[in-house]
């Protein structure tokens, strides 16, 4: 019966949603105050028959219910107790209700949290989530249902969890990255109120920056956990492969980022209204255009979900008409909003337009490489591939430029700036962060690599003249400069980690006996020997590493090969010695003749400062956060 509720629960939560859809935005045209108002007691309804349905959904996973088709595909009773949770999210059906679950909790925070808005453009708002949760249920419901029952043949133990998400990761990185993908509703439910009232200002804008800073932060959450948890689990010790369904979180990450740089100049100047009405819808846009590459089954992936042509088909129909509508209302009323104020071309509006213009351009260029085979095999001219080579040309030139308006456009004043007081204000930084990267290399190796160079002077500077406007705006700081200031920071480590990784690493694969010994730059990995291994719900072996440093003991690493006892597939869990400046990464790999394995060795230098960078822009997105709500908005 608990399966039957949460689908009955669904079901309920979609009539909430078309009544909230529908409703409000018909009270508004034929001003009836009572069906205006209704908007916030159903977003609310909606939402607790979605958390019903959700919970029935964990209730099945964790009693091994196997007559639920979808719990007998991703569960097994020796799975532990936090996989069984995971894994209601772990393949296509759970992760689509998860979607949707998410978007109802969003969209109840704004019915709850949004006092200080009109109560038409608050209904208005919620009337947008409300379709879009509608399009959601009905894709859930009658393409993907979790719910569905085996009536025949109902397995004893279940098929089990895919091992590569049978992982800590799993727990936190997927709804952390759909936090961020859904939370960008929120924007385009402004934009979208915001053009079929026409009426986009700066009160608009302070309702709309915080739902958007958020979002960000989640999303910058979900794409750095992802990245750590594709490091340690796939093997290859790796960060970032320009996989298609990576890349389908980066792009809203980039819009989103020029989006909050754009409120803020709506904000504070009350000009680019045009131009944050187009990256609200875009952004969001782009959240769906993942959606469909992950759940459509164009794309084959150790991410992506779903092989059903339906869902794909329902999908596309569902992306085309929001995109579609959400453009179509934006090329009819676009032109009849007013520009804001004047500013010269020596301004911080001006090198925020530029930045914004950088970051869509390579968002532009990503998109393309990533959907051009699609288009490709489906007009039937072949089959190619688009890898990181390409990525690494197109993406890498542009953020050159985005990282040096970073440390110019903080230091410039609205409106307009005197050139020379800019020139110096900007002349001791670049000498010193010129200094301090030549300085780091110096230390680390002989060898100067242009780009290496170019990379770390770049995140110098922006660390330098990131500190020198905090200390020109003077104590107390406000948690919008703060926030501006971490992020900004955040960034530039994230750079030096990936310049350095990407330029310095060493590896080796190699075939080791027990008691072989291989060097790796400065380190001696002796291979000690093969213990068994006994998991909850695998068996296997422990491969020890002993490691050393100019005959000192660093560590002792301990290398795993997994096998799954459900379906008996095999797995690699690395060993890594994490250090500031660098790690030490071993994945023992398939066995060899004559008692040897082969064994992949990573020196990886720097390669935690990608990810402190990615939590250091979270940081400073709940500072701008905390700011938007203290002062502004909410309650």
């Amino acid at each position: 019966m608990i399966p039957e509720l949460g689908y009955f629960a669904l079901i309920l939560a979609l009539g909430m949603a078309l009544i909230q859809a529908i409703f409000p935005l018909l009270g508004i045209w034929r001003d009836k105050m009572s069906w205006i108002v209704l908007a916030k007691p159903v977003a609310l309804g909606q939402f607790l028959f979605l958390v019903l349905s959700f919970f029935c959904l964990i209730y099945a996973f964790v009693t091994d219910d196997f007559s639920v088709a979808y719990v007998a595909q991703n569960s097994n009773t020796q799975l532990p107790l936090l996989y069984k949770v995971a894994a209601v999210w772990g393949a296509h059906e759970g992760s689509v209700l998860l979607w949707v679950t998410i978007l109802g909790f969003w969209t109840a925070l704004v019915a709850v949290f949004s006092k200080k808005i009109p109560l038409q453009m608050h209904a208005r708002v919620l009337a947008v989530l409300g379709f879009i949760s509608s399009g959601f249920l009905l894709f859930l419901i009658t393409t993907s249902s979790p719910f569905r029952r085996l009536l025949l043949n109902t397995p004893a133990q279940g098929i089990d969890l895919n091992p590569l998400l049978q992982d800590p990761g799993l727990a936190s990185h997927p709804p952390m990255l759909y936090m961020g993908y859904v939370g960008f509703s929120v924007a385009f439910a402004f934009a979208i109120a915001a053009l079929l009232t026409n009426k986009v200002d700066a009160a608009w804008a302070r309702w709309m920056r915080p739902w958007t800073i958020a979002a960000w932060c989640f999303l910058t959450l979900g794409i750095t956990l992802g990245s750590w948890w594709a490091y340690r689990v796939l093997g290859w010790g790796g960060w970032w492969f320009w996989d298609p369904v990576e890349n389908a979180s980066f792009l809203p990450w980039l819009a989103g980022t020029a989006l909050i740089h754009s409120l803020l100049v709506t904000e504070k100047r009350g000009s680019f209204k045009s131009w944050t009405l187009l990256l609200a819808i875009c952004v969001f846009s782009l959240s769906l255009v993942g959606t469909f590459l992950v759940r459509s089954g164009v794309l084959v992936s150790v991410h992506a979900f779903a092989n059903d042509p339906a869902r794909g088909k329902f999908l596309l129909l569902f992306l085309a008409v929001v995109i579609g509508c959400g453009l179509l209302l934006y090329a009819l009323r676009a032109p009849f909003i007013k520009g804001g104020s004047y500013f010269s071309l020596l301004s911080r509006e001006t090198f925020l337009l530029a930045n914004n213009v950088l970051l869509i351009v390579a968002m532009t260029t990503i998109l393309l490489g990533t959907l051009y085979p699609l288009i490709i095999d489906a007009l039937g001219l072949g089959n190619i591939s688009v890898g990181p080579p390409y990525f690494n040309a197109v993406f890498v030139p542009l953020m050159i430029p985005l990282l040096f308006l970073m440390g110019v456009g903080p230091l410039c004043y609205w409106r307009e700036m005197n050139l020379k007081v800019l020139l110096m204000r900007l002349l001791y930084p670049a000498i010193i962060a010129v200094f301090l990267s030549l300085l780091l290399l110096l230390m680390t190796t002989d060898k100067i690599p242009v780009m290496v160079f170019i990379g770390l002077a770049l995140a110098c500077w922006v660390i330098l003249v990131t500190v020198k406007s905090m200390l020109l705006k003077g104590w107390p700081l406000s948690f919008n400069h703060i926030g501006m200031a971490l992020a900004h920071i955040g960034i530039a480590v994230c750079v030096i980690g990936i310049t350095m990784t990407s330029y310095y690493k060493l590896e080796r694969d190699v075939r080791m006996q027990p008691g072989d010994i291989t060097t790796v730059g400065a380190y001696d990995f002796k291979f000690m020997g093969l213990t068994n291994l006994q998991g909850p719900n695998y068996t296997g072996l422990i491969a020890d590493f002993q490691v050393t440093h100019k005959d000192q003991f660093v560590t002792l690493l301990h290398a795993q090969k997994r096998l799954y006892t459900a379906q008996q597939i095999p797995d690699t869990r690395a060993a890594i010695d994490a250090g500031i400046f660098r790690d030490l990464y071993v994945a023992l790999g398939d066995p060899l003749n004559n008692n040897a394995w082969a064994v992949r060795i990573y020196y990886k230098p720097f390669v935690r400062w990608i990810w402190w960078g990615g939590l250091l822009m979270v940081l400073g997105g709940i500072c701008a956060l905390k700011n938007s709500i203290s002062k502004r908005y909410i309650n």
